[in-house]
């Protein structure tokens, strides 16, 4: 039985079709003291052998749902509680940053861990997190879904990854798109204030560029790179991510610096989610 989190309502039914199971009626509410409370009260009645809890942790009180609803699955009996977490809030923070800060990261996992036999997690932004789940989460790769919306007609392509860490991401999406160049921005400092961004090795100029990424928050790295393409004589820029963040004003940032489409997962429900990873989880289960 598939239990969804409010944050991923949609993605939880496609996945629910992809495996053929049953999707639960959950309801959410808020007491009159603020707070929560994430129920699924149709599972009482169901002999489960696997409750698979699915939510994007994108905020705090989506973290709580988390808790509750796999806390509603084991006390409705559940055999097994699979957690999935098609984007983990805090994934980022995974080291102290400061003296007496805290490692996110592995407080929510521990948190986490408490209620799930098994935990999945799409694209983390570093595979280490995983570690910090008992027992370890295991790390679902759907960058190859971020080909199926490019264009079919795309123009000698050129596949860039914001910087060489993320590459292999690039080529998983050229790989999957079937043609295309992989390269990725380099930064050069010129001074102590002036940086220069560029693909490292490629040339642009005429070819329709898709700037792959996992995931897009603020927007502001990535529309600098872009504005750098536009500068070369490129064709058109497509941004593809794994993770449609988009907070505040990324979207118009993007569409400044040239970017002519953006597309993104359902692992955060957003206008630009224009492909699922349900087959990518459904392939781990």
């Amino acid at each position: 039985m598939i239990v969804s989190g409010s944050t991923s309502q949609a993605l939880a039914g496609v996945l629910a079709r992809e495996l053929e199971e049953p999707l639960a009626t959950v309801e959410y509410d808020r007491f009159p003291d603020g707070e929560l409370l994430a129920a699924a009260p149709d599972v009482a009645d169901r002999d489960i052998d696997r409750a698979i809890v699915v939510a994007s942790t994108t905020s705090s009180d989506a973290h709580l749902e988390v808790l509750q609803l796999q806390d509603a699955v084991q006390e409705a009996g559940a055999d097994e509680v699979v957690t999935v977490l098609p984007y983990m809030g805090y994934g980022r923070q995974d080291e102290a940053f400061e003296p007496g800060h805290p490692v996110s990261a592995r407080a929510v996992a521990r948190a986490v861990s408490t209620g799930a036999d098994r935990v999945l997690t799409v694209n983390p932004h570093e595979d280490a997190i995983c570690d910090f789940f008992e027992p370890a989460a295991t790390a679902v790769d759907a960058a190859d879904r971020l080909a199926e919306p490019l264009p079919e007609d795309l123009t000698d392509p050129v596949f860039l990854s914001p910087d060489a860490g993320a590459i292999e991401l690039a080529e998983t999406v050229r790989d999957a798109y079937g043609t295309g160049e992989v390269d990725y921005f380099e930064k050069n400092r010129l001074s102590g204030t002036e940086v220069e961004i560029s693909p490292s090795d490629v040339t642009v100029a005429d070819r329709d560029v898709v700037v792959a990424d996992d995931i897009i928050a603020t927007g502001s790295t990535m529309s600098e790179a872009v504005g750098v393409l536009g500068d070369r004589g490129v064709g058109r820029v497509f941004v593809t991510c794994v993770h449609p963040l988009l907070a505040r004003n990324a979207v118009t940032k993007l569409s400044r610096a040239g970017v002519e489409s953006i597309y993104g997962t359902d692992t955060i429900e957003r206008q630009y989610s224009a492909v699922s990873v349900a087959p990518s989880i459904a392939a781990e289960l």
